[in-house]
């Protein structure tokens, strides 16, 4: 079932936005970026220039993944990004059910058929293995040419970070039939207590057989921003995949900005402000999901706890019977419920590649933070957000929103 409307507007419009920051964008990066606004006769390459490159490369050696400007490319956001690397990969794709809501969209528009693999109970992102190896040979058996993994270590939509021997079972199980694995790392560095998590790259454990791409989108850089970076493995194959990568950006006309190129190779590097509004902003969005998923638990609502990102992914499934008796049976309808409740929308979880009657939705944190930037400023400066009156306001009527079904 497909949503339309009178204006003729496809599904593809309907797929929901990344969780949104909630935060202001950091003066410095502002001021990087006015200061770049008269770049217009230097254009960014297809692929973007060595300044953005060699960024990504300093950002991707402090993460344990070495590489080299050749080996990377760079595009305005990153559904461009990914639809260039289907293109140049050719062969189908399998992908964990739940994922992100834009992946299945670039595999549509290229006429690729696209497979969702279970994941485990303890996380999403990753698929299971076992389920993994099933569904290639099903896939081979019924004349298909599985050549694509995508994974996400740390997941959106289910906000989980996948422990590493999961990764570790998964990629190997890619790899050994035949699987090139694209990691999608955009949230990596919004780990609500990274010193008690370990993020495993897929690319640490098989560096020829992993893509990995990155939305700056996630944590540096502002989502009206839109840049988004890919890492290709050092080999002769890879080379190839690339420079077919930059002729299909170009065909596209997916070129960087300018001044978004200077303001994004400002926020690869990493300066103290930076990466210090980015720890603050993914500690403050771990507290509020924490608190969200409280009220989400405590109303009989199934959902994992959150561990990264700025959203947790719940299933609202247990409380079929009544939702049912308010009209509720789809994870369509449930979005058009929560949306009058909570006051934004809350995506339904078949936009993430669960089935429809699936009552699963993606509930983001940002609109818990206050209503204007100068009480999300206050939220992000507070040791104590949670007991600001605004935070608790909004956790309070978060709250409300699913005790009217207990």
């Amino acid at each position: 079932m497909e949503r339309t409307d009178p204006e003729g507007h496809g599904p593809v419009r309907y797929g929901p936005p990344a969780p949104e920051p909630g935060l202001p964008v950091l003066p410095e990066l502002a001021d990087v970026l006015a200061a770049a606004a008269g770049r217009t006769s230097t254009p960014e390459p297809p692929g973007g220039g060595l300044v953005l490159r060699e960024a990504a490369v300093g950002y991707w050696w402090r993460r344990g993944l070495r590489s080299r400007p050749e080996e990377v490319a760079a595009a305005p956001g990153a559904q461009p990004l990914l639809l260039a690397l289907l293109a140049a990969h050719g062969g189908d794709v399998l992908m964990p059910r739940p994922c992100p809501a834009w992946w299945t969209p670039q595999a549509r528009l290229l006429g690729r058929p696209a497979y969702h693999v279970p994941t485990p109970a303890e996380c999403g992102g990753v698929p299971d293995p076992y389920a993994l190896l099933e569904t290639v040979r099903r896939v081979r058996a019924e004349g298909g040419t599985p050549h694509l993994l995508l994974l996400s270590v740390a997941d959106d939509p289910t906000a989980t970070v996948a422990p590493p021997e999961l990764v570790r079972e998964a990629c190997e199980a890619a790899v050994d039939e035949g699987l090139h694995i694209v990691s999608d790392e955009t949230w990596r560095d919004t780990l609500h207590r990274p010193h008690e998590r370990v993020l495993l790259s897929p690319a640490e454990m098989c560096p020829d057989d992993v893509t990995v791409v990155s939305d700056l989108s996630g944590a540096l850089a502002p989502p009206a921003w839109p840049v988004a970076v890919a890492r290709f493995p050092a080999t002769e194959a890879a080379t190839a995949r690339r420079a077919r990568v930059l002729d299909i950006l170009t065909a596209l006309g997916a070129f960087v900005a300018g001044p978004v190129a200077v303001a994004a190779a400002h926020a690869l590097g990493e300066p103290a402000p930076v990466t210090t509004r980015s720890a603050r902003a993914a500690a403050l969005h771990g507290q509020v999901a924490a608190a969200a998923h409280r009220a989400v638990l405590s109303a009989g609502v199934l959902a994992r706890p959150p561990q990264a990102g700025r959203h947790l992914y719940a299933d609202l499934g247990p409380l079929r019977a009544r939702l049912a008796a308010r009209g509720v049976t789809d994870s369509m309808e449930l979005e058009d419920y929560l949306s009058v409740r909570l006051g934004s929308s809350s995506p339904g979880g078949h936009r993430f590649g669960d089935e429809l009657g699936a009552l699963r939705v993606r509930l983001g944190t940002a609109a818990l933070l206050g209503a204007t930037p100068q009480e999300r400023l206050q939220s992000l400066d507070a040791d104590q957000p949670l007991e600001l009156p605004h935070v608790a306001r909004s956790l309070s009527s978060f709250t409300s929103a699913f005790d009217e079904l207990r």
